[in-house]
């Protein structure tokens, strides 16, 4: 994994793939060690896709000093400036749709399309689910308590009804190879704070490039009504559901059919 000294941070990266290129901003936590990544989604075989470490997680630095948005934005600038990327399609998941909004805002020249997927805008358009909150859950406490939020379909009853598949989604929810990794919980707790914190709704109307956004029918983090409003913020924003839950470009077969299709528009 290649590392590109961006802001006063060593950032690793990875790029495969081929055809137009594509910045693909990751979600709360996310690891490029963690597989299958990205790379094994159909994006790696429609575009030129760069992915990254964000701040404080993976394999990339982790300074136990505060992070804004703002910081995670500049470091997707700064990496395409690295590989020498001008504008670009961006998509991002989750905490990624939140950190692809201030990158399209903060440098619009960068963004040509843009896809926010299960994300939120903060501020009164709504904020995601509120992670800072349950911080101290851990393992399968927290994967138990996460189960039926991010996707609202896994309640108790479906849990008693499907044992065996409830208990299969809690271990590999709850698996974390890296866990004890020095410097990863304060990274982890740093990117929590900037989230908390993050809130671009007065400024949504200033998006002027092609944007999707793609929502999960039954997402108990990004919830549904954040989506419409978000959806009608963004001038020319396109709203697209798909059945699953937080996840459900893993559940929904269409999903990376319809966003590689948006994306090459």
């Amino acid at each position: 994994m290649p590392t590109a000294h961006l802001n006063g941070l060593n950032v690793h990266f990875e790029r495969a793939g081929s055809g137009p290129p594509l910045l693909f901003i990751s979600g709360t936590g996310g690891d490029l060690r963690v597989q299958p990544n990205v790379f094994a989604s159909p994006l790696a075989k429609a575009f030129d896709l760069l992915a990254y470490n964000q701040r404080g997680l993976g394999r990339t630095d982790k300074p136990d000093v505060p992070y804004s948005m703002a910081d995670y934005a500049d470091d997707a600038a700064a990496l395409l400036d690295h590989v020498g990327w001008d504008a670009v399609r961006v998509i991002g998941v989750s905490f990624g749709g939140m950190v692809a909004q201030e990158l399209v805002l903060r440098h619009p020249q960068r963004v040509s399309r843009l896809v926010l997927v299960c994300t939120s805008p903060g501020g009164e358009g709504g904020a995601s689910y509120p992670f800072h909150e349950i911080e101290h859950l851990k393992g399968e406490e927290r994967a138990r308590f996460l189960l039926p939020v991010s996707d609202t379909r896994r309640d108790a009853a479906w849990a008693a009804a499907n044992p065996d598949e409830y208990e299969k989604l809690v271990q590999m929810s709850a698996n974390d190879p890296f866990a004890g990794e020095p410097g990863r919980a304060e990274g982890a707790h740093r990117q929590l704070e900037a989230r908390a914190a993050h809130d671009t709704w007065d400024r949504l109307p200033q998006i002027a490039c092609p944007t999707l956004i793609a929502a999960g029918r039954y997402d108990g983090i990004a919830l549904p009504a954040t989506q419409g409003k978000m959806a009608a913020r963004i001038p020319g924003a396109e709203l697209r559901w798909y059945e699953g839950g937080h996840l459900f470009m893993l559940q929904d077969r269409s999903a990376y059919r319809e966003i590689v299709a948006f994306l090459n528009g």
